[in-house]
């Protein structure tokens, strides 16, 4: 009978009648066909990763693209109004040009003419200053071509004048410290 009991657990003979193929005698022969077998879990656990990287990806090139698109139309916008506070300021300066066109038209007192012209022409320029508008000074200045554009050159009426500004033919200006205009000037030689 041991050796009968034997043979049955080298074969493993359920008592159902049909052989039991799993080593392990404490598991039914069976069992392990059931279970999921660990690469293909893995593999799952892996395609499901990715799926949520890719997700992410995604959502991060879409929000990315709506970042460029926003960004692009705030600069279109502030292009188009970046003019719009020193013509507001620029307003008050036509009005009293209005004003004074008006008076010359009317007045024959070309002193009050002049005085109200020179109001006119001292807003403009202080109005200009105060958004950053600096004019260059060049007269007796030594020339420097990242500032100045020589027109001309003339003999220089004293030797002290060599190699500087002598004439502006027309003025240079900064804005805000950077050049937006170079001044034309007439240099002694």
């Amino acid at each position: 009978m041991v050796e009968k009991d034997m043979k049955d657990q080298e074969t493993n003979i359920n008592n159902d009648g049909s052989i039991d193929i799993n080593a392990d005698e404490n598991q039914h022969g069976t069992t392990h066909l059931n279970e999921p077998v660990e690469e293909e879990s893995e593999l799952e656990k892996i395609k499901a990763e990715l799926a949520e990287e890719k997700d992410k990806f995604l959502r991060k090139v879409a929000e990315f693209d709506n970042f460029k698109r926003r960004n692009a139309k705030e600069r279109i916008e502030m292009i188009q109004t970046a003019g719009r506070d020193v013509i507001t300021d620029m307003l008050d300066v036509l009005d009293d040009c209005d004003r004074a066109q008006k008076q010359i038209e009317i007045s024959d007192d070309s002193s009050s003419i002049n005085e109200g012209v020179l109001l006119v022409f001292n807003k403009l320029r202080n109005t200009l200053q105060a958004r950053g508008l600096k004019p260059m000074e060049t007269i007796g200045e030594e020339f420097n071509a990242d500032l100045h554009e020589a027109v001309t050159e003339i003999p220089a009426p004293t030797k002290d004048l060599i190699g500087k500004v002598v004439d502006e033919i027309l003025k240079g200006y900064y804005l805000n410290d950077k050049i937006i205009r170079h001044a034309k000037v007439v240099v002694g030689k």
